[in-house]
C-alpha cells in the first residue's frame, strides 16, 4: 500500500468483504468489456482507504469510474491506485532477498533445517549461513510473513474523504481486456437443399482474470471504434492449462434492440461468467428457412472452379427477421439418418431483410473455361472477345451464373453476345444459363472499352 495512504488513512475498510448487490457486464466484439459493480461499504467521517479487490487483471486503470449512489456531494475520492503485484513464488522470494529464510530438508532418516540469509534468486537460490554459502539448496522454504506490497488479488485502492458515516452503496465501472464474444451458427439443410434449420450461439471467452457472479449480461454487435491503450505496467493473468467449456442449453433468452448505431443483445436472466471459461448460450433458432443453391462461375477469380453458394433472406417471413451479428456459419446436410458437414463461411453483421450468401465450396461435377478469342485497340477505345464454356457432368441440368469482371476501363459496353448479359455494377456483368445434364454450354461476348 502507498506510504501516503498509510500516513493519511484513519480507517481501512475492505469493500471485498461486502456482498455484491449487482454485477453487470457489457461485452464487445473486439476483446473488450465494460464492467459495472455495486458493493456496500461502511464509511466513517474523515479520511480513509477503500479497497476493491477481485477486479479483472486486464483492467484498464484509466477507465475506472467510482461513484457513490447516495451523499455523493459529501464524499470525495482524493486518490486512486491499481495494485496488481500478486503473490507468486518468484515475487515472494525476490521480496526476501537480504532477509533470513528457513529451508527444511529431508534426509534419508531425518529432517534438517537450513537457516540463512537469501542472497539471490536469479538462476537459482543462493543462501548464506553462518559459515558457508549454499547454492540451490533443496527443500521446503519457510517465510516468516507475507511481504508488504503483494496482493492476493488485483485490487483498486482509493483514498476517500467523507463528511458522512454509515453504510453506502458504491458503484464502480471499468473497461477490461481479455473478454470477448462472437456468434456461431449451425445451418442444416434438407435432402433437396430447399429448406434449412438455423441455430445461432453466442460464444463468450473470458480470460480477463476475474469471475463475474450472477451478472447482468449485454452484448454489443457492431464495429465500435476503440483506441489502443498506452503501454503501461500491467499484470497479465496466467491462463489455466485448459479453458473450461460451459454450454448453456436453455431456450433462447436474448432480447435484441437498437442501441446508438449498433445492436444490443441482452440476456433475460443472470449468468455467471467464470474466468478461463468459454460459455455458449443459444440466442436464435429458426426452422424451415427457404434456401437456394446457386452455382457461380468467375473464371478471372477462380480459374476452372464453379463455386457453390447457399442463399436465403434474413426475413420474418423466413422465420428469422432479426439483426444477426457477424460470425462463422457451419453447414451440414442430412444423409438419411446421419448428418454430414459440407462447408462453412463467415457472415458480417447482417440487418434484417438482407440477403445472406454462404460460399460452401467448389462443385465437383461442374467446371468452366474462359478463353480470350480476340483483342483490338484504337486511339480511344479497345475491344476484346471471350468464349466461356461450362461443362455439366451431373445427371440433372443445372443453372449456372456466369460473372465477368470488366476491369480494363470504367466505360464499357457489351456490343455483341450469344446470351443476354445484365450489368450487375460498374465493373461486373453477369448472365444466368441452364446447362443440360451430361453436356456443356458455351457463351460468347464482345465488350468495347472507351476512354
Amino acid at each position: 500500500m502507498k506510504k501516503s495512504f498509510v500516513a493519511a488513512a484513519a480507517f481501512i475498510f475492505l469493500l471485498s468483504q461486502a456482498a455484491f448487490s449487482e454485477v453487470a457486464v457489457t461485452i464487445y466484439n473486439n476483446n473488450r468489456a465494460l464492467v459495472r459493480e455495486i458493493r456496500e461499504v461502511t464509511l466513517k467521517k474523515g479520511i480513509q482507504t477503500l479497497e476493491f479487490d477481485s477486479v479483472a487483471s486486464q483492467i484498464d486503470p484509466t477507465s475506472v469510474l467510482p461513484k457513490f449512489l447516495s451523499d455523493a456531494a459529501k464524499i470525495r475520492v482524493l486518490e486512486q491506485n491499481f495494485d496488481f503485484d500478486l503473490v507468486s513464488t518468484d515475487k515472494l522470494l525476490t521480496k526476501y532477498i537480504g532477509k533470513d529464510i528457513e529451508i527444511e530438508r529431508t534426509g534419508e532418516d531425518k529432517r534438517a533445517k537450513l537457516k540463512g540469509m537469501l542472497l539471490s534468486v536469479y538462476g537459482g537460490m543462493v543462501v548464506q549461513t553462518d559459515n558457508k554459502i549454499v547454492i540451490n539448496p533443496r527443500g521446503e522454504v519457510s517465510l516468516s510473513k507475507l511481504p508488504e506490497g503483494l496482493r492476493l488479488k488485483p485490487t483498486l485502492v482509493w483514498l476517500v474523504e467523507s463528511e458522512v458515516s454509515g453504510n453506502k452503496k458504491m458503484e464502480v465501472s471499468y473497461q477490461t481486456g481479455g473478454i470477448s464474444w462472437s456468434a456461431d451458427y449451425v445451418l442444416v439443410t434438407n435432402e433437396k437443399d430447399t429448406m434449412a434449420d438455423i441455430t445461432g450461439w453466442v460464444t463468450i471467452s473470458n480470460m480477463s482474470g476475474a469471475t463475474f457472479e450472477d451478472a447482468k449480461l449485454k452484448l454489443i454487435a457492431g464495429d465500435v471504434n476503440m483506441i489502443a491503450p498506452r503501454k503501461q505496467a500491467r499484470m497479465q493473468n496466467d491462463l489455466a492449462a485448459g479453458m473450461v467449456m460451459a454450454p448453456q442449453t436453455a431456450a433462447p433468452s436474448f432480447q435484441e434492440k437498437s442501441f446508438f448505431e449498433y445492436h444490443m443483445y441482452e440476456l433475460q436472466r443472470k449468468s455467471t461468467i467464470k474466468n478461463n471459461e468459454i460459455k455458449q448460450i443459444e440466442f436464435v433458432t429458426a426452422s424451415n428457412v427457404p434456401i437456394k443453391k446457386v452455382f457461380t462461375f468467375n473464371g478471372v477469380q477462380n480459374g476452372t472452379k464453379v463455386t457453390i453458394n447457399l442463399e436465403f433472406k434474413n426475413s420474418k417471413e423466413n422465420n428469422i427477421g432479426m439483426p444477426l451479428p457477424k460470425g462463422r456459419v457451419r453447414v451440414s446436410k442430412y444423409d438419411g439418418d446421419s448428418m454430414e458437414f459440407i462447408g462453412e463461411d463467415y457472415i458480417d453483421h447482417t440487418p434484417k431483410d438482407a440477403k445472406i450468401s454462404l460460399k460452401i465450396g467448389d462443385a465437383f461435377d461442374i467446371t468452366g473455361e474462359r478463353q480470350q478469342t480476340n483483342y483490338k485497340s484504337a486511339s480511344k477505345s479497345a475491344e476484346e472477345s471471350y468464349k466461356i464454356t461450362v461443362k455439366n457432368s451431373k445427371d440433372t441440368s443445372v443453372d449456372v451464373n456466369i460473372v465477368e469482371p470488366m476491369n480494363r476501363w470504367n466505360e464499357w459496353k457489351i456490343i455483341e453476345s450469344s446470351a443476354k448479359f445484365s450489368k450487375k455494377d460498374s465493373r461486373t456483368a453477369e448472365v444466368l444459363i441452364n446447362v443440360p445434364a451430361n453436356s456443356e454450354k458455351t457463351v460468347t461476348y464482345t465488350v468495347r472499352y472507351t476512354w
